[in-house]
């Protein structure tokens, strides 16, 4: 929907677009049709999935291989059918369709019910396991607050090999899950900045500012803990922060 309505002039701004999650977007809007404008700078993520530490203390587990023991999976199962429960993200996630892929190359697709439901959910889920105990497994990404929360241990796997990673995406194929694989981690991820070519024209001012815009991963991280964690007013703080980070956001404007 921001691709589409970017590339119409009805969005001006999609503010974190996910790469190379978003790849298929990110070539057709950007690349090909050249309607919108990716900014060159960037903001590095990892995904992958983590268990708590106290999950690992009673489960021994380390890699996430290891989901596809029966055995194992069952220490996660809290309805009593046998499986597993693993939240792979929310509807509508890139990295949740990538992540069915992966459950299907690992494995762990038969021994785990692959949950998706809204973040803010899954992460009371996490919340409630800690206090009770119980084990869980579930998708996590930086930056993001989940980490200041809780003592997190992502799961092992091989270093991410390309070889082995081929995604098609449910709009491309109906039989995308089975021409899929992934079978490896996670590549690094970039969060970019993207806007709509029109307001090159049409808003140059914002155009130039957002072509240089940039933060880091440090940055980025100790906004969404003040926002979400410390529950800071978003307009106060972001006054705040201007004010005291003058230089930087000199340097998009300059």
């Amino acid at each position: 929907v921001f691709f589409e309505g970017m590339d119409a002039g009805s969005v001006h701004v999609h503010p974190e677009v996910w790469l190379p999650n978003q790849n298929n977007l990110n070539q057709k809007f950007v690349k090909e049709k050249g309607t919108v404008v990716m900014t060159a700078q960037g903001v590095a993520g990892d995904q992958a999935i983590c268990v708590t530490k106290g999950t690992v203390e009673r489960t021994g587990i380390s890699s996430l291989s290891e989901l596809s023991d029966p055995d194992m999976a069952k220490n996660f199962d809290t309805d009593g059918d046998g499986k597993g429960e693993l939240w792979i993200g929310a509807a509508g996630w890139a990295s949740t369709t990538i992540e069915k892929i992966r459950a299907k190359s690992y494995g762990y697709d038969e021994t785990m019910t692959l949950k998706e439901m809204d973040e803010s959910l899954a992460l009371a889920e996490v919340d409630s396991a800690v206090n009770k105990k119980q084990d869980i497994a579930f998708f996590c990404y930086t930056p993001h607050h989940m980490f200041a929360w809780h003592d997190l241990v992502i799961l092992k796997e091989p270093a991410h090999n390309p070889d082995n990673w081929n995604v098609v995406q449910p709009t491309d194929d109906p039989e995308w899950l089975e021409k899929s694989e992934a079978a490896s981690a996670w590549d690094t991820a970039y969060l970019h900045v993207h806007y709509a070519k029109s307001l090159e024209t049409d808003h140059p001012a914002a155009a130039a500012m957002l072509s240089s815009f940039s933060l880091n991963t440090d940055i980025v991280s100790t906004m969404t803990y003040a926002l979400v964690v410390e529950k800071a007013d978003p307009a106060e703080y972001a006054k705040t922060w201007v004010s005291e980070n003058g230089a930087l956001v000199d340097s998009w404007l300059n």
